[in-house]
C-alpha cells in the first residue's frame, strides 16, 4: 500500500460551483476508498460533450457543486476493503458504465446495463454509504457518473475501474473509457454488421469514428459517413468510411439519398449525434427487409411480455 493509503489526500480539482459558470481550480480533500472502492491518481483526462451538457444543466436535474469528467487514465493509489482484483500501481481506466459482474445484465450477452452500476446521472454520491469522497471549502462536492476525473485524485467503485496494459500511452487511451468504447461497442456488439454488408454512420465525431472502425473490423464493405462538416471526411477514411454524405448538399432527405445510393437502404445504421432528426433519418435509411425484421421482433416481444 502507498504511504497515503487510509489518509485524506489534498489535491487540485476543477470544481463546477454553478451551472454554466467557469470551472474553478480548487484544493479538494479526497477521502480514502471504502469497501469495494478504489482511489485513483488521474494522469490524463479528456473532455466529452456529455460533461459540457451536464455542466450547462439544460434539461436535467442540476447537482452543484460538482466535479465532472469521465474519460481518463491513471494509476491506482490505494484500494478499499474487499478489493482483490486491483492493487496500488495498477494502470486503469475509470468507466462510467460499470459492471458488478453478478447481476442478470452483466451475465447477459445482450446487455451491459448493470443493475448496480448502470449509468445514472442523478447519482452524486458513493454507493457504499451514500456520501461524497470530495470536500472543498468545507462543503461536500457531488460526484459525476461515478468517476469525476477532473481531479488529480478520484474515488470509484471497483466495478467502474478497468485494468489496462501499463505500456499503453495514457494520453491517448484515456478516450477509450467513453467515446471509443461507445461507438466501437455499438457497431461490434449491437449492430453486428455482416461481412460485405453496408453501414451508415450518422455523425463523425469521436463516437462516430469509433463506430465506423467497429463496422470496418466487422467486415462491412460500404461504410457511409453522414455529417454536415465536410472537413471530417478525410479523417474518417482512416477509420473505414468509404463514402461521405453531407445532408446540406441535397434537396431531399438524407435517408432518401442513402436509399438511392444503396439500392433500397443500408443493412445497418448507427446514429452517433443524439439528434432526434438524425435518429429518424438513420432508422429510415435502413432497407425494408431489415425494418420488417425489427418490427416483427418488437411485436413478438410485446406479445411475449403480455
Amino acid at each position: 500500500m502507498s504511504n497515503t493509503a487510509g489518509q485524506v489526500i489534498k489535491c487540485k480539482a476543477a470544481v463546477s460551483w454553478e451551472a454554466g459558470k467557469p470551472l474553478v481550480i480548487e484544493e479538494v480533500e479526497v477521502a480514502p476508498p471504502q469497501a469495494n472502492e478504489v482511489r485513483i491518481k488521474i494522469l490524463f483526462t479528456s473532455l466529452c460533450h456529455t460533461d459540457v451538457y451536464f455542466w450547462e444543466a439544460k434539461g436535467q436535474k442540476p447537482a452543484f457543486p460538482r466535479i465532472f469528467g469521465h474519460e481518463a487514465a491513471g494509476v491506482v493509489e490505494s484500494v478499499g476493503e474487499g478489493v482483490t482484483d486491483l492493487k496500488p500501481g495498477d494502470t486503469v481506466l475509470p468507466v462510467f458504465t460499470g459492471e458488478c459482474k453478478e447481476c442478470r445484465h452483466c451475465k447477459s450477452e445482450e446487455s451491459n446495463m448493470c443493475d448496480l452500476l448502470r449509468i445514472n446521472t442523478d447519482r452524486t454520491v458513493m454507493l457504499s454509504d451514500g456520501k461524497s469522497r470530495f470536500i472543498a471549502k468545507g462543503k461536500p462536492i457531488h460526484h459525476f457518473l461515478g468517476t469525476s476525473t477532473f481531479s488529480e485524485y478520484t474515488v470509484a467503485h471497483i466495478g467502474s475501474v478497468a485494468k489496462i496494459d501499463p505500456a499503453a500511452p495514457l494520453d491517448k487511451v484515456c478516450v477509450l473509457s467513453c467515446g471509443i468504447s461507445t461507438g466501437l461497442g455499438a457497431a461490434i456488439n449491437v449492430a453486428k454488421p455482416k461481412k460485405g454488408s453496408s453501414v451508415a454512420v450518422f455523425g463523425l465525431g469521436a463516437v462516430g469514428l469509433a463506430a465506423a472502425e467497429g463496422a470496418r473490423i466487422s467486415g462491412a464493405a460500404r461504410i457511409i459517413g453522414v455529417d454536415m462538416n465536410p472537413s471530417r471526411f478525410e479523417q474518417a477514411k482512416k477509420f473505414g468510411v468509404t463514402e461521405f454524405v453531407n445532408p446540406k448538399d441535397h434537396d431531399k432527405p438524407v435517408q432518401e439519398v442513402i436509399a438511392e445510393m444503396t439500392d433500397g437502404g443500408v443493412d445497418r445504421s448507427i446514429e452517433c449525434t443524439g439528434s432526434i432528426a438524425a435518429m429518424i433519418s438513420a432508422f429510415e435509411c435502413v432497407h425494408d427487409v431489415i425494418l420488417l425484421i425489427i418490427l416483427i421482433h418488437v411485436l413478438l416481444s410485446s406479445v411475449i411480455r403480455s
